[in-house]
């Protein structure tokens, strides 16, 4: 889809959030300029490689991740002659993506105010910390830990753990993207300039969704529980099979137990009076995950799954990246691009599809 193929971005975001923005609109055909900073070699994520990458190669995958279908120019913005040639870039583009430190906006002169009297229809895409004032570093697991996530993360007898990817840099991408769309909607009325302001701290927050709601209703204060849904049951239970393969249950029904029940050969649970309403499994929760675990280690995985399918039983195979990248499904969202002389592979930031 080349829906945003007459738009120009100019991106002056690093580390992950900002450039998510950035190549989404990439993706959906924009003229993207990521501006990046000369004086420190660039983007840092440029330089966050797993041991085993190659330290010479000029991006890391985690930096290829974020980036895509943009031209990347050096730039010191210090310098009068490189900061006169970003405002003629300014002066014909739709968006500005942006991710400073509170107050470095203001002394580059790179703020809403400025910009917007460059250019009058340009759309500010801003993402922030905690808030405008709050000088606070504002690094993923930082956020996880500020926002509740932390805290309800990993197995009882665990300390609180962070979750494998910078959720709150990917939830506030989503936030801005979703601003900046209203903002174009807003602009294509009056040409006015708007200002999209995007903190990670309430990206953050407004993704707690029904955890926020458990709490603010009930006064449930949500624990360690590893994968288990708080209100259903059997859900987010993992259970060995006889070949060493995980599975996870997703049972959000009574009619789904009952299926489950029969599909195990354990056709006696349906009747126990612990396990007849989602209510009162919920409460009897460990005895229920007993009675499953054993009956999933009588079979291999490749014998459960199809029984599960054919009896619509909500569950997943629990995969490791190589085993989700050998479905045909997942192999269609992988994007490839040449790299400064690198070969770079990410996935796509755009998952919808639009058809009429």
């Amino acid at each position: 889809m080349q829906i945003f193929q007459e738009l120009k971005v100019i991106e002056l975001s690093s580390v992950l959030a900002g450039p998510l923005v950035g190549t989404f609109f990439a993706e959906l055909g924009a003229e993207v300029i990521k501006i990046e900073n000369q004086m420190t070699g660039g983007d840092v994520t440029r330089k966050w490689k797993l041991p085993e990458e190659n330290p010479n190669a000029p991006v890391s995958a985690y930096y290829a991740a974020a980036n895509f279908g943009k031209k990347s120019i050096f730039k010191n913005l210090k310098i009068q002659e490189d900061y006169e040639e970003l405002m003629t870039w300014i002066t014909s583009a739709d968006i500005v993506l942006v991710n400073f430190k509170p107050g470095d906006a203001q002394k580059l002169q790179l703020d809403f105010d400025t910009l917007s009297r460059v250019n009058s229809s340009l759309i500010y895409g801003e993402i922030i910390g905690f808030a405008d004032e709050d000088p606070r570093v504002a690094y993923d697991v930082v956020l996880q830990a500020e926002t509740g996530y932390m805290s309800m993360n990993g197995q009882a007898d665990s300390p609180p753990l962070k979750m494998p990817l910078a959720m709150m840099d990917i939830l506030a991408a989503h936030q801005l993207k979703e601003g900046i769309l209203c903002a174009l909607l807003e602009r294509a009325k009056d040409g006015k300039a708007r200002k999209v302001s995007v903190s990670l701290y309430e990206a953050g927050v407004t993704a707690l969704a029904n955890q926020a709601s458990n709490w603010l209703m009930n006064g449930h204060i949500p624990q360690r529980i590893g994968s288990l849904h708080p209100n259903i049951a059997p859900y987010g239970e993992t259970f060995p099979c006889e070949d060493g393969k995980w599975l996870v249950l997703a049972v959000g029904s009574d009619r789904q137990f009952e299926k489950l029940c029969q599909v195990l050969g354990l056709s006696a649970l349906i009747a126990d009076a612990r396990f007849e309403t989602n209510t009162v499994r919920v409460q009897h929760r460990t005895a229920l995950t007993g009675y499953l675990k054993e009956a999933f280690l009588k079979k291999p995985s490749s014998q459960w799954v199809p029984l599960l399918l054919d009896n619509q039983v909500p569950f997943g195979q629990i995969k490791n990246m190589k085993e989700v990248f050998e479905e045909d499904q997942a192999n269609q969202m992988i994007l490839e691009e040449d790299m400064e002389g690198l070969s770079t592979k990410r996935v796509k930031t755009v998952a919808f599809k639009i058809t009429g």
